[in-house]
């Protein structure tokens, strides 16, 4: 009995313990009522990956067991929705690099955070996702550099949670340098530079801090790249009172979030309405939907939705040299009662460009309605810039904006302020810079019933001012080519074409940036004196070549003798969005190449309200950016001042030529004016469309292909639509039409057989459950077999060796034709050619570079009339297609007046003989025939090698060969055509890649393994006797190999054994890097190229790379880059 009881109350103290260690742990973290919080450790890597992200995931679940919080762990993206991120407090990312999310996953997330989700980054979190501005924001900071790992002191600035950590911490790490560090982040430990190597951030340098943010909490930690950080029980709290602080104290709220969910790309589409313009520019969109746009040198032109068309309405006679014409033009916003249009343009005798009032009267612009308002004066003896746009703001003021009308072509690409006597032209500080001109201006203006305007208030200048122009609203502009205004906020918003400077001039000042740029009120944005993020040019003689001052954007002065305004400016107000040529460090997004910033709509969905396709209020209060010269669209989200909370692209895969203009119809819908490709001219890719939204049921998106598309009789093969897909997963049927036969199907694929010459086109038609349907066809020609080209080479077949050279003989034969080993297809036939792409390429672009595509129009001459007047390279009855591509090469508006020839008939060009009119074509049918006719005149240009010949490859000096490049040996035949079917061309390419052999392409041993660091793929984790093998490398003519390594930190380096075939093959030699040039390529890290020459060896054989250094024990050698074959 005693016993009994003794064992009792054992199990009841036991029990008790249970429950109060239980207590504890819900003390920790959480009401014992409360289900324990959960939190998502995320470590995709798409750049650099830590080797310490195995342990971190280990060490957090254990802190979670611990601390009383579940952990589930992931490198899949696909987990970033709704309905899984309900589960989760907070996300951690946990060294994650790279461009891990997609725009989808992005919202996901973005909405978790909104919600009142929380946030944890873990070290390389900073190197992550750069071109997602609202990431960046969360974060609080981007990843710029770091030195080599090293001991350093941490220096406490905040307490935070628990604070069991030291005011001075000292620890060794990958210590971080960061860029676009956030003003709003409250700092827990800055790094002592004092203490350590390679820092770059200052007395204040952050790295660890957190912040609120958006709805939710943020933490971040620069610390945690070593695998020991993860055992640090200092650093385990230090990351435990980051997650207590961002899993706040319940789930997120998704009702909370305002991002609404991203409509996803394939619900948009571009409808056409024409193309073929000459330069168009500006439209303004009538209440009735009809469009009205400009053309620059003097037509206007108008689509009518109720008809489909476009026609020419009016011809201005404008001054058209340069880049002056047709400007701008907008529309009143009461058009609806008065039909008043307000059109800016270059005045055809004086100097100046007008801004006139006119009157549509329901067809046309009715010029002897003109009533001028304004006159901009400007010089005419140089280019360049006449901005042009115009907009009304919601209050009826009517904006307009003039260029710097300055010359930049003689000032380097920097601030064209060239001050000698009779350079005016080339001085804007005499325009842009000058309160007493309106060029280099966005002007506002108040229009008035009689034709005049009244000067609004709060312009820059209030009327009557000495030496200003009241109507200026923003000044220090260069070329603000278009504008917009949003019509909430009053906000006026601009795109502005910078200038060409591609570096940063150490003496002159910055290199050019375009910009779009927010004026909340008037104000002066700094040009010429300044130009992206507010850089200041130097003071700069153009006489005596000497530079002077910066300008000081606070005080800015203009002394030059061409300013007839103020000498003391307003300061330079702050710019919105800024980049270079380059990639962006501000704004990664806005990529690279050429640029010209452009401002659109901003959309607000209230105002669409029942209008069937409106876009939707996922686009609520988002300003529209684009660029017309890089082709991409973007958005812009704002909060409540006006300042950027994100920026992500939009329809980033729809193709676009050079869009000049865009706006929202009375639709809600999105329409697009584009120039074209080729500037200052007419071109067949300038086009008005629209981009349509489908909020429903989306069709099938449909792929069809066929087993072949051309042969000699008989022609057979199966016609597929393998590969149709369903966006909304719907169950789809097909039915495939054909010479007016209809065959229906479950399954995609349809078996075809012709016996009989022609063209053939299957038309394939996916159908949904919901009966949504596309269709989609491919063409088939039948009675004629293409050539086959055969490509020889004697030499090493893999690769390219600098300085050495590869044999070749081409064969070509056709079916039909003969081939060019019986002479029967002449050599001339047979195009040849040899091109080099230093930094990579693109095999589709390489082949369009030397053959004539085959134009839809091509096909459609074959099944027209042509033919029976027409022949490619004679005259019958009437001139031959190369002679009237040779008559027209050079008019501009060839395009345009062939097409309507063959449409509506004529005679008089080539003779006597008429030409019949086409009624029965299409225009744009008719348009791809001209396309290709005039496509003929350029075969004459192309020039082509021998049948048989060598291939001499250039010397490449240091630091060599890219990994990426190749030669190209490219061999295009088009043959004679048969059975009166056209001809067809045959393109065969044989490439010899670079002789670099980078690790991604080794087989790893001894633990070493392959990193994607950015651009760059390296072996990392070198132990001695670790080997690399390269498999089947051609080494015929080689007797050269050359190494680059790299060694960092702790690096004890070594050598590198080189054997044929195997470890137990033939030795081909060591590379020793210990008398090998050490080259700092970054802070703490050091490249060093050596290597080796043996006897020539021929054909294919594996390389075996052993890593050695006998002393280094368990430490890493080095980091291997990449072996380079040679031959001397």
């Amino acid at each position: 009995m005693f016993l009994n009881a003794i064992n009792l109350i054992k199990s009841v103290v036991f029990t008790m313990k249970k429950f109060l260690l239980l207590l504890s742990c819900c003390a920790l973290f959480y009401s014992c009522t409360q289900e324990p919080p959960r939190v998502l450790v995320f470590s995709k890597t798409k750049g650099f990956r830590h080797e310490s992200i195995k342990a971190g995931k280990e060490a957090l679940v254990k802190l979670g067991s611990e601390k009383g919080f579940g952990v589930d762990t992931t490198e899949s993206a696909d987990v970033f929705t709704e309905e899984n991120l309900k589960k989760y407090r907070a996300v951690i990312f946990l060294s994650t690099t790279g461009d891990v999310l997609n725009q989808a996953q992005q919202n996901e997330f973005m909405r978790f955070i909104q919600a009142g989700g929380g946030y944890v980054g873990i070290h390389a979190a900073a190197d992550t996702e750069y071109d997602w501005f609202w990431y960046g924001k969360l974060v609080g900071a981007y990843f710029k550099s770091h030195p080599q790992i090293q001991e350093a002191k941490f220096k406490k600035v905040k307490a935070f949670g628990e604070d069991h950590l030291p005011d001075e911490w000292i620890r060794t790490d990958e210590l971080y340098n960061y860029n676009k560090i956030s003003s709003e982040i409250t700092v827990l430990y800055n790094l002592d530079e004092s203490s350590y190597q390679g820092g770059e951030n200052g007395e204040n340098h952050p790295i660890a801090w957190y912040h609120d943010f958006d709805g939710g909490r943020s933490f971040y930690t620069g610390m945690g790249h070593t695998n020991e950080s993860f055992s640090d029980s200092l650093f385990l709290d230090h990351l435990y009172q980051g997650i207590k602080y961002a899993n706040g104290d319940k789930k997120p709220d998704f009702s909370k979030a305002r991002a609404k969910h991203v409509p996803e790309e394939n619900r948009f589409t571009k409808t056409v309405f024409g193309n073929n313009f000459d330069e168009p520019t500006e439209m303004t969109i009538l209440p009735d939907g009809r469009i009205i746009f400009i053309e620059r040198k003097g037509a206007i032109k108008m689509y009518d939705p109720k008809t489909d068309s476009i026609n020419l309405i009016n011809t201005f006679n404008v001054w058209t040299k340069f880049e002056d014409g047709m400007l701008g033009i907008t529309t009143d916003p009461d058009f609806a009662k008065n039909n008043w249009v307000y059109i800016f343009y270059s005045h055809p005798e004086k100097s100046a460009n007008i801004l006139s009032r006119f009157v549509f009267d329901g067809k046309k612009v009715d010029q002897a309605s003109e009533i001028q308002m304004l006159e901009v004066v400007t010089q005419r003896e140089t280019c360049c810039h006449t901005g042009g746009s115009l907009t009304f703001g919601p209050d009826g003021n009517l904006f307009i904006s003039t260029g710097d009308n300055t010359s930049p072509f003689e000032s380097d690409g920097f601030s064209p302020a060239d001050e000698r006597p009779n350079r005016a032209p080339f001085d804007a500080q005499g325009s842009s810079s000058n309160t007493n001109d309106l060029r280099g201006k966005i002007l506002r203006i108040t229009p008035q019933p009689d034709g005049s305007y009244t000067i609004p208030q709060g312009n820059l200048f209030p009327k009557g001012e000495d030496k200003t122009r009241p109507e200026i609203y923003v000044m220090g502009n260069r070329n603000p080519y278009r504008i917009s205004v949003d019509k909430k906020t009053g906000f006026l918003y601009w795109g502005e074409v910078g200038p060409d400077a591609g570096n940063d001039g150490p003496e002159r000042g910055p290199r050019g940036y375009d910009e779009v740029n927010q004026a909340q009120k008037a104000g002066y944005f700094g040009w010429p004196l300044f130009v992206g993020g507010n850089y200041a040019y130097a003071k700069y003689d153009f006489e005596k070549k000497t530079v002077g001052n910066r300008h000081d954007p606070v005080k800015p002065i203009n002394t030059s003798p061409n300013n007839t305004g103020k000498t003391e400016l307003p300061p330079v107000s702050a710019p919105f969005i800024w980049y270079p040529y380059d990639a962006s460090p501000d704004f990664p997004l806005m990529k690279t190449g050429g640029r010209n910033a452009m401002a659109g709509p901003v959309y607000y969905a209230e105002d669409y309200k029942g209008k069937p396709g409106a876009y939707p209020d996922y686009f609520d209060g988002k300003l529209i950016i684009y660029d017309w010269m890089r082709n991409w669209i973007h958005l812009v989200t704002m909060n409540e001042k006006g300042e950027i909370m994100d920026i992500e692209p939009f329809i980033p895969n729809m193709p676009f030529n050079n869009i000049s203009d865009m706006a929202f119809g009375p639709d809600g819908k999105l329409y697009t004016l584009e120039y074209g490709t080729q500037w200052f001219k007419q071109n067949t890719d300038a086009r008005l469309s629209r981009i349509d939204f489908n909020g429903g049921n989306r069709p099938p998106q449909v792929v069809v292909q066929s087993s072949k598309i051309s042969g000699a009789l008989p022609v057979e093969g199966i016609v597929s639509a393998k590969g149709t897909v369903d966006p909304d997963g719907d169950a789809l049927s097909f039915e495939m039409e054909l010479n007016g036969q209809v065959i229906k199907s479950t399954t995609p694929e349809f078996p075809f057989a012709f016996d009989k010459a022609g063209i053939y086109r299957p038309k394939i038609t996916a159908v949904d459950s919901k009966g949504a349907k596309t269709a989609g066809e491919v063409t088939i020609i039948a009675g004629n077999e293409p050539p086959v080209i055969e490509i020889e080479v004697r030499g090493n077949t893999a690769r390219y060796l600098p300085g050495g050279s590869a044999e070749y003989k081409v064969i070509v034969t056709d079916k039909e034709d003969g081939s060019t080993a019986d002479g029967k297809i002449p050599a001339e036939r047979v195009k040849i050619s040899v091109d080099y792409h230093a930094q990579g390429f693109d095999m589709t672009a390489i082949a369009q570079g030397h053959q004539r595509a085959e134009l839809p129009g091509k096909l459609a001459i074959a099944e027209s009339d042509c033919k029976s007047c027409h022949l490619i390279d004679q005259k019958s009855a009437g001139p031959s297609y190369r002679d009237v591509a040779k008559r027209y090469a050079k008019d501009v508006r060839a395009v345009e007046v062939l097409s309507d020839k063959v449409l509506n008939g004529g005679s008089g060009n080539w003779g006597e003989v008429a030409m019949a009119a086409h009624p029965q074509l299409k225009k744009d049918q008719v348009v791809q025939m001209v396309e290709y006719i005039l496509s003929l005149a350029k075969e004459d240009k192309v020039k082509t090698l021998p049948l048989a010949g060598k291939i001499a490859y250039a010397a490449v000096p240091p630091p060599g060969p890219a990994a990426t490049s190749a030669y190209v040996l490219t061999v295009t035949c088009e043959d004679a055509g048969a059975n009166g079917m056209p001809s067809l061309s045959t393109t065969r390419q044989f490439v010899f890649k670079a002789p670099v052999l980078t690790g991604v392409e080794a087989e790893l041993t001894g633990g070493a393994r392959k990193l994607n660091a950015g651009n760059y793929q390296v072996v990392e984790n070198i132990k001695n006797n670790a080997t690399a093998t390269f498999a089947n490398v051609d080494l015929t003519g080689v007797n050269t190999l050359s190494f680059i390594i790299a060694e960092m930190g702790n690096m004890k380096g070594g050598t590198i054994e080189v054997w044929l075939d195997s470890p137990e093959g033939t030795k081909l030699g060591t590379v020793n890097f210990a008398t090998a040039p050490k080259i700092e390529i970054q802070a703490g890290v050091y490249m060093r190229p050596a290597g080796i020459g043996f006897k020539s060896v021929t054909g294919l054989h594996n390389v075996v790379l052993v890593f050695k250094n006998n002393s280094a024990g368990e430490d890493n050698l080095f980091l291997f880059s990449q072996m380079t074959l040679g031959s001397n």
